[in-house]
């Protein structure tokens, strides 16, 4: 299943990230040789729709094709079959973000892959791991975090002054490496932005030429712990009017990365349904009624919450969640 290369495919360059399924065939791991032989890692397309880190890599890349690049790089290339659809993932496919080493999935073809990939990597000693991703909803640019490592801290500050630290969902391929070099992930914004091309862009060359990774903590951080993941069961259908048995709030696209107070309405309900959000923890306890509490029917939080990742889109939803709530949190 997974193809892997010392060698630039010829046309990877110049492809768009719909035509990756006919030029590679399956997903890639590429290794480019550098001056220094402790590679940077590169994880892409993990799910097909979210394109910024293919651009990115392929912008990066442009500009060492006539000179030798600083550090050793390994370009992972994910859900090429979902690219070419422009989607998430396959309905027939698990997520790609869920399969990597410490995941919950049942054991398949894509986590005999991840688990290929994580080996193959951790036997070259990375020097960091970016894994690039976009958003549906509206949200600012920032890094995520799966452990508090001043050197993760550190790569993710490079990125932005927002960086997210979350333990869960498991199975990401951020967690999976920092077990054995510092790893974080990028958010982008939406998908087709040029602005996030060119961030991430600029935030990997900045990486590729950093000789080492401070051990202190940056000082100009806004950090958030994600604790609580919202879903929709799939009985109850949703959307942004009454008709439906949840009436979401598009007005909260808008509000990612922003407090809501206690109180705060969250979402209609059709009166002649029992429909419910549910709320898990980090450790996928279902903890709803701390957070949620359903009157006049409409669903309510009970305590102040800072929202990342809300989106109203019926597909991103029913493939992942609804959206996160976090709460932010210090370190010396």
């Amino acid at each position: 299943m997974l193809n892997e290369t010392d060698i630039l495919p010829d046309g990877l360059l110049e492809a768009k990230a719909t035509e990756l399924l006919d030029l590679l065939g399956t997903p890639t791991l590429i290794h480019l040789q550098g001056e220094k032989p402790e590679p940077l890692f590169i994880s892409t397309l993990l799910h097909g729709n979210e394109t910024t880190g293919f651009y990115a890599v392929q912008q990066l890349l442009k500009e060492y094709q006539d000179k030798p690049l600083p550090r050793a790089v390994s370009v992972f290339i994910g859900n090429v079959e979902a690219a070419a659809v422009e989607q998430r993932r396959l309905d027939r496919q698990p997520d790609y973000n869920r399969v990597w080493p410490g995941t919950r999935h049942d054991n398949c073809a894509e986590t005999d892959m991840m688990t290929n990939v994580s080996n193959i990597m951790r036997k070259r000693k990375p020097f960091a791991s970016i894994d690039i991703h976009n958003n549906t909803g509206l949200n600012p640019h920032y890094a995520c975090v799966n452990i508090l490592n001043p050197h993760c801290i550190q790569l993710a500050g490079m990125f932005g002054s927002t960086v997210v630290y979350f333990t869960s969902p498991r199975g990401v391929q951020s967690a999976a490496f920092s077990d054995f070099c510092p790893s974080v992930v990028l958010e982008c914004g939406q998908s087709g932005q040029a602005d996030g091309v060119s961030h991430s862009s600029r935030f990997l060359q900045a990486v590729l030429n950093t000789e080492k990774l401070s051990s202190e903590h940056p000082v100009h951080i806004n950090l958030f712990h994600t604790v609580a993941r919202v879903t929709v069961p799939e009985k109850f259908s949703l959307g942004t009017d009454s008709s439906t048995d949840i009436h979401l709030n598009h007005e909260l696209e808008k509000m990612n990365f922003e407090q809501l107070a206690r109180g705060s309405i969250f979402a209609g309900l059709n009166p002649e349904s029992n429909a419910h959000l549910v709320v898990t923890n980090e450790s996928n306890e279902d903890v709803t009624s701390e957070f949620f509490e359903t009157r006049d029917s409409k669903i309510a939080l009970k305590k102040n919450a800072t929202l990342s990742m809300y989106t109203t889109s019926e597909r991103a939803i029913r493939q992942d969640c609804l959206c996160y709530l976090m709460e932010q949190i210090h370190i010396g």
